[in-house]
């Protein structure tokens, strides 16, 4: 009884191609997962917290049609505007879900304006985050914008879509180590004495 249980585990394991481990085939296996993996969340846990602010912007380009119907608020699912801004909210606060291995941090202050230009046909979102952390918001700054935009681009597809999501871009982080960066190619005019 015993010698055919042992044949049929047996039969098992090699269907399943199941492998007993050893102890320092264990250990090897932690420490290429551990160690050697080139998938890592970088350690902040010796940095100091400092504040930290960063600012994205995007643009969505929506059309003349879809354009106009914004700017009389008679979109057939609603204002784009509101919700995105919204939008950009819950893309700031869901960040870390979204980004691998970007760190869970405490939101202190987030805000989105929209802009709208009429010359292209285009609205800009920006995004601006703020926290005392060990480490940056950029990505979240970035997410918000992200978020914006994409809700704009599913309250309009329905009219045109043929919509394009460009040139988003971190255009101000500071805070930690590095201080205060700009954008080399420069950030708006109405923005410049904000930061």
């Amino acid at each position: 009884m015993i010698q055919a249980q042992l044949k049929i585990c047996q039969k098992l394991e090699d269907r399943l191609e199941l492998k007993l481990i050893n102890q320092n085939a264990l250990k090897d296996w932690a420490k290429e997962i551990f160690k050697d993996n080139s998938f890592h969340m970088i350690d902040v846990s010796s940095k100091k917290e400092t504040f930290r602010r960063a600012l994205a912007s995007g643009k969505i380009f929506v059309g003349k049609k879809v354009f106009n119907l914004i700017k009389d608020k008679a979109m057939p699912k609603g204002d784009p505007l509101s919700l995105a801004e919204v939008a950009a909210v819950l893309g700031v606060k869901k960040t870390s879900e979204l980004i691998p291995l970007c760190h869970p941090l405490p939101i202190d202050h987030t805000a989105s304006k929209i802009i709208m230009n009429e010359e292209n046909f285009s609205l800009e979102v920006f995004c601006v985050v703020s926290t005392y952390s060990k480490t940056g918001v950029e990505m979240e700054a970035i997410m918000g914008v992200n978020a914006a935009l994409i809700t704009i681009y599913d309250l309009s597809k329905i009219v045109n879509p043929d919509l394009k999501i460009d040139n988003i871009r971190l255009l101000i982080k500071e805070g930690g180590k590095s201080g205060l960066w700009k954008n080399p190619e420069g950030i708006p005019d109405f923005l410049k004495d904000l930061f």
